[in-house]
Parts: C-alpha cells; sequence; structure tokens
C-alpha cells in the first residue's frame, strides 16, 4: 500500500514494534492464518498461509518476497520481508477484520513497514452473489515498496458476480486521488474452481500513468496466473511498465496453507 520508490532503509522503527505487540495482544491466543480473504472463505480456527516470491525485473537485481498470513474468521494478520541485493530491504506488517452486514462487507485494514511508512485502507462489498465494490486508501507517503502493484493513495469502484458454484468474476479500477500521477489500473480476474477441489485464478490488468507528476506517462498490461491444488499453490506473474516504472517484470510465488 504506497507508491513505489525504491531506497535502502536503515533497521526496524519503533513504529512497527509497538504495531506487533498491539496485535498480538488484541488477538485470540490461538493464533493461525489462510490467504487473503478474496480468495477464501473465512476459518473459526486460525489458519497460515506462507508465499516465498521471486521477483526478476529488467536492468535491475533479482529481489525476494516472504510473506506469512494468518487468518482466523474476520481477522487476517500478515507479516512479510522484502529484500534487493544491494538496493532495498523492507519488513511490514499489517492487519484486516472484515465485517460481514445483511447488504455486504466492510474492511479495514492498517499496514506499517520498517522506515516509518504507514498506510490503511477503507473497502466495501454491496450485494452477494452480484456486487458492487468501492475502497479508498491513504499512506503517510514515506519510503515503501509496493508488492500491490497498483496506485494507494487513490479510489477504487468495480463489481463482480458468481456465475455458479464454480465460476466468479470481477472488474474493477484502483486510480490515484492525491498525488496528480494520473495512474490507474484496470483488473479483470476471473475464478474457476474445478471438480476435483483445484482452482484456477486468472488476474488480467492494463495500466497507465506516470510515477511523479514530472515524468512521462507510461502504459502497460499484466497477466497473473495462479494454481491451488491441496494445500499449495503456484503463481506466474508477467508485468509490463511495474509500479508505473520504465522497468518490466516477471514473478514466481509458491504458496503452502497449513
Amino acid at each position: 500500500m504506497a507508491t513505489g520508490n525504491k531506497t535502502r532503509l536503515k533497521s526496524f522503527g519503533k513504529t512497527w514494534k509497538c504495531l506487533l505487540m498491539y496485535l498480538f495482544a488484541h488477538t485470540p491466543i490461538s493464533m493461525a492464518q489462510t490467504p487473503e480473504s478474496i480468495e477464501f472463505e473465512p476459518h473459526a480456527t486460525w489458519q497460515f498461509k506462507l508465499t516465498p516470491s521471486v521477483y526478476q525485473t529488467s536492468h535491475q537485481p533479482s529481489a525476494s518476497d516472504l510473506n506469512l498470513r494468518a487468518n482466523a474468521s474476520a481477522q487476517t494478520l500478515w507479516i512479510g520481508q522484502y529484500d534487493q541485493a544491494a538496493q532495498f530491504h523492507q519488513t511490514r506488517l499489517g492487519y484486516e477484520y472484515a465485517l460481514d452486514t445483511e447488504w455486504g462487507k466492510v474492511t479495514p485494514s492498517i499496514q506499517a513497514a520498517s522506515g516509518g511508512f504507514w498506510g490503511g485502507s477503507l473497502n466495501a462489498q454491496w450485494g452477494k452473489t452480484t456486487y458492487l465494490m468501492a475502497g479508498w486508501g491513504r499512506t503517510n507517503l514515506r519510503e515503501y515498496y509496493n508488492l500491490n502493484f497498483d496506485p494507494n493513495d487513490a479510489l477504487t469502484f468495480g463489481v463482480g458476480g458468481l456465475v455458479s458454484d464454480s465460476q466468479q468474476w470481477s472488474i474493477w479500477r484502483t486510480q490515484d486521488d492525491r498525488l496528480q500521477t494520473g495512474q490507474r489500473v484496470t483488473h479483470l480476474l476471473w475464478r474457476y474452481r474445478l471438480p476435483s477441489g483445484q482452482r484456477l485464478t486468472l488476474d488480467v490488468a492494463t495500466k497507465k500513468g506516470r510515477s511523479d507528476p514530472s515524468t512521462e506517462r507510461v502504459k502497460g498490461n499484466s497477466l497473473s496466473a495462479t494454481w491451488d491444488w491441496s494445500r499449495y499453490f503456484l503463481r506466474l506473474a508477467w508485468d509490463q511498465k511495474v509500479n508505473f516504472s520504465d522497468e518490466d517484470q516477471k514473478r514466481l510465488s509458491l504458496g503452502w496453507h497449513f
């Protein structure tokens, strides 16, 4: 959640340590987790998802990320570490709460990262089988490598629905409403559950905008494909003009639910 500038940060600050202590102090002791709320229904007990990723960016050193998410019922916690050799290193923490209502769902979230970064968002979904989506995000504009790959000081709006018990689709746009960059990303997502319990997810996106108001506008496309089976998943992604830079990026992620 934030703009994707890439400068090296020195060490963890007191802010994320305080956040970590707060989150664990206000969360049931029996911790665990599953994946992002968009992917799976919430569980009454804690479930975990561990995701190591590798990023290959044109004209730059390779980078890696290790992310651990914990999900139980309406609560989700995560902690991650991003490393790019000789360029950028950052640890992040986050928390979100998904509140179900008769008309849909409201999900506030907060995230902190080493180097003094803070960010938050509020997302809402109206409807069940067919639904409208809206969201709003803000950060304190401190240095942060954006693993979201969308603008974060931004508005989001979209629509989605269930085609059948096995198919789900959604289309949404996220666009900058604060930094005068003109950044906007439009996604089309399709998810299909196979009879065997496996699942395929495709996310196609197009983007345009500037990394900051003084740079040239870029245009690009991206494609992400995820295959889930048993307790594991594999994700491959190709992203032109990643984070509205002049670089293209390939990503490989492996995941384990436990």
